[in-house]
């Protein structure tokens, strides 16, 4: 500071604060800050607002964010409107607390600025004086909060009117409210002039109009549907930061929906726009890992990670599913339990079955069942066929809520009318007379059904009715035929039930040779019984071919699982030798 400067600055504020803003302009930020604290001591207003922008952006001094706010409410305090607008728009984004005007405890002097929590009270009162005295800026901020601030402030219709001040001054930030405001209001009418002002603030460079002005021209809403421009709108957008429409012009760019198709490039916007805090491109990202040709599963969980962790539900299911089954990352059911609990917290409906399937197989902490219980009741009870069907799996098994069969064929019986494995478990129940009153004809329609739809096990139940008769007329032939359905789809209880039919008949031709290739097809998927008859029929030759090494092995297996006759024949077998 000049000699001249100093005496200036003892006798003359005013000309302090023009000479530091000259230098200011000038480019010597340094030199002009002390001069412009010192007109700021002297009480001129305007310089008190200069002094708090040098803090808060660093401009000739340190930055500080608290000494800018100090400063910024002695200007607002001394009715700056400028002032008055920054600080209301520092107190809605919390980046000002309660500490501002410098009486806070003296620990808050040494710890690092961070965000806090909005005070949208301060910032109410602070932005309502400077709309008053027609600030634009601090109109569109009164908006903003009359708009999106707590219950008890909202008011659409004075949001609105601000909106529409301060648009008509010509603040970005108001044509972007009024734009918003208009397109709330849902008429058609206005599509021409939400565009208007949404292009005025594109205009004046805000990233989030230029990105909305995308998705109008995108879409033909109130402007020419032009794909190219709309894919020029995003790159301007995407380019100056905004996470959104980095995440739109990486999709348009891998699925060539606005331009030109180019999946490198669309996959580095996806990127930026994922690392930038946009969840739904880290989740995608995590699903081009997967679905690739060569899956990258330790790719997957890095960005599934990164969504789940900020709340995306679907991405939490996904990372889940990884830690289950040990892709990309260790097997850890624990952790595998923990992000289904998340994302099933968050009203996931698929994680919900899938933690429930989970616990039904053991797995969980002790307070997941009431939890899994009671998201199904709810859903169950607003008509959900799935919810139901699992309301009933956790009545059956005594999950979350007290065993009661009458409530799982309750539960069950709703879920049948669209659930096939509800109609199958639903027929086993009238089958057994477990909940309900037994009922052998309801259950074999019921059977009927579920192996229509499609389930194994329920063509099989139904093959064993109609070969035994129960329910209605035998039917042997039908039986034989759902048999052999189950069987070639890989049912190890149907392959049995086929060596069975053909080794004994029960009205059918007798085959022993097709006997013993169905027992052998069952006791390759691990029938224990199905063991049990093939080392008999390999010991007594008994489909013409003998074969005692091998029938010995066949029983031992039969043995090791339980079956009393296969140690019996073994013994036999071991004294005739």
């Amino acid at each position: 500071m000049t000699i001249l400067d100093r005496l200036t600055g003892l006798a003359f504020p005013a000309a302090v604060l023009r000479r530091a803003i000259l230098l200011a302009d000038s480019g010597k930020a340094a030199e002009a800050f002390p001069l412009m604290a010192k007109a700021a001591r002297a009480g001129i207003v305007d310089a008190e607002y200069r002094v708090a922008r040098c803090y808060l952006e660093g401009a000739g001094v340190p930055p500080s964010r608290m000494e800018g706010a100090r400063w910024l409410l002695r200007a607002a305090n001394h009715g700056s409107a400028d002032a008055q607008a920054l600080l209301a728009a520092l107190y809605v984004t919390g980046l000002v607390t309660a500490e501002a005007d410098g009486k806070g405890p003296s620990e808050h002097l040494f710890k690092p600025d961070s965000p806090g929590k909005p005070d949208f009270t301060a910032a109410f009162d602070f932005a309502t004086k400077a709309a008053g005295a027609g600030s634009a800026t601090g109109q569109a901020i009164l908006g903003y909060i009359l708009t999106s601030g707590p219950a008890s402030m909202r008011d659409a219709d004075a949001a609105h009117r601000w909106y529409e001040k301060s648009a008509s001054a010509g603040c970005a930030e108001g044509c972007l409210g009024f734009a918003l405001s208009l397109a709330r209001r849902g008429k058609r009418e206005n599509r021409v002039r939400i565009a208007e002002e949404v292009r005025r603030a594109a205009d004046a460079g805000l990233p989030t109009a230029t990105y909305l002005l995308a998705v109008l021209t995108e879409h033909g809403l109130g402007v020419a549907r032009d794909m190219a421009a709309a894919a020029q709108l995003y790159q301007a957008a995407a380019e100056k930061g905004l996470p959104s429409a980095q995440f739109r012009l990486g999709l348009a760019l891998i699925d060539g929906a606005l331009v030109g198709q180019d999946v490198s490039a669309g996959e580095a916007w996806m990127r930026r726009a994922a690392l930038a805090g946009n969840i739904e491109a880290a989740y995608l990202l995590g699903d081009r890992s997967v679905k690739t040709q060569r899956p990258d599963f330790a790719e997957a969980a890095n960005w599934y990670r990164r969504a789940a962790e900020a709340g995306h539900q679907a991405a939490a299911r996904a990372l889940a599913s990884l830690y289950l089954t040990g892709n990309g990352v260790a097997e850890d059911v624990e952790e595998g339990a923990r992000w289904l609990r998340s994302s099933a917290n968050g009203g996931n409906q698929q994680a919900q079955t899938d933690l429930a399937n989970l616990i039904l197989g053991g797995a969980g902490e002790p307070d997941d069942g009431a939890s899994v219980a009671g998201w199904f009741e709810a859903a169950a009870s607003s008509g959900d066929l799935i919810a139901a069907f699992n309301l009933g799996l956790c009545f059956a098994k005594g999950v979350g809520v007290r065993q009661d069969e009458g409530q799982a064929a309750h539960w069950l019986r709703r879920a049948a009318e669209g659930v096939a494995e509800a109609q199958y478990m639903y027929a086993r129940l009238l089958q057994d007379g477990r909940g309900v009153a037994a009922d052998p004809a309801q259950a074999r329609v019921w059977f009927a059904r579920a192996a229509d739809a499609g389930v194994l096990d329920a063509r099989v139940a139904l093959a064993e009715m109609l070969l035994n008769g129960r329910g209605g007329t035998p039917e042997p032939e039908a039986a034989m035929q759902l048999f052999e359905q189950a069987a070639a789809n890989g049912h190890a209880g149907a392959m049995f039930a086929l060596g069975a039919l053909y080794g004994a008949g029960h009205g059918l031709p007798v085959d022993q040779t097709a006997a013993q290739k169905w027992y052998a097809a069952a006791a390759g998927h691990g029938h224990s019984q199905a063991q049990l008859m093939l080392g008999r029929y390999l010991l007594k030759g008994l489909a013409g071919e003998r074969d005692p090494v091998t029938a010995r092995l066949w029983l031992e297996r039969a043995a090791a699982h339980g079956i009393s006759e296969a140690a019996d024949e073994l013994g036999a077998a071991g004294g005739s030798n």
